[in-house]
């Protein structure tokens, strides 16, 4: 019976569909972190008795046939990029980005990689990196003796310095924009690697032509919404369980076969 198949299909579906629901409460307080959700498709169709197809000599046709559908597959995961709550920090280096964007980090192997994750720090040599000491590019070094640090709007790095009156600026904090920002590769660590879905990277000044505006002592916190995904989550269950009955439906129903006497 093709009712067992339809129905584990439909098992497996909603087991994905909860570990991504997973994944999305696992990272409820990742900065920058944007949720996911699964697309399901229905999958190919048995067709017993083709719509339109001819139902006598006299040229009459059937208006809707017998199509007997084969269960359910995964279309695709895909990410909603839409903008996390910035939440006030006081760390003079981080930065959260409102709007469009993606900080730059060049990563060991030389690539460049691209986050929403502004939680920055100075490593040794006073340069700006990220939390796992990539360096944020461009490449932006605060002098030993600077006192005070501000970022602008749109990206001007400017410290105090003992004896100069007006703040010096030591660098300038630009942003990627993607055409397709959920076409990126996540790789883990808050970060992202170019793909041919997203399109190349168009680098811009921050709060200029469409590129978000940075704002400075803040972070962006992930936009996953708690009480979405517990509801998700719930109906993902309820789902299961309805495709764990017909299993167990279908199964009684080939029991009673077997069971029958000639």
């Amino acid at each position: 019976m093709r009712a067992l198949r339809t129905a584990a299909s439909g098992m497996s579906a909603q087991q994905l569909n909860v570990e991504v629901i997973s994944n999305n409460l696992a990272n409820l307080n990742t900065v920058g972190y944007k949720r996911q959700r699964a697309q399901f498709q229905d999958l190919l169709y048995q067709n017993q008795i083709r719509a339109g197809a001819l139902s006598s000599d006299t040229g009459t046709i059937v208006p809707t046939g017998i199509q007997i559908g084969t269960g359910v597959k995964t279309g695709s995961v895909y990410r909603i990029t839409e903008q996390g709550t910035p939440a006030r920090t006081g760390n003079k280096l981080d930065v959260a980005i409102s709007g469009r964007g993606f900080f730059q980090v060049l990563l060991p192997s030389g690539e460049t990689a691209y986050t929403r994750d502004g939680t920055f720090s100075k490593n040794d040599q006073g340069q700006i990196v990220t939390s796992d000491g990539y360096l944020v590019q461009p490449t932006i070094t605060i002098p030993q003796n600077a006192t005070d640090i501000t970022i602008s709007a749109d990206g001007q790095v400017q410290v105090s310095q003992p004896g100069i009156v007006a703040p010096v600026q030591i660098g300038q904090i630009t942003l990627a924009t993607f055409v397709n920002e959920a076409g990126l590769d996540a790789i883990g660590g808050n970060l992202f690697l170019e793909s041919g879905a997203s399109g190349a990277a168009t680098i811009g000044t921050p709060n200029i032509d469409g590129v978000g505006k940075l704002l400075h002592q803040f972070t962006e916190a992930s936009n996953v919404d708690p009480v979405t995904e517990i509801t998700a989550l719930i109906v993902a269950q309820r789902a299961y369980e309805m495709n764990s009955k017909v299993v167990t439906t279908t199964d009684q129903m080939l029991s009673t076969t077997n069971q029958m006497k000639s």
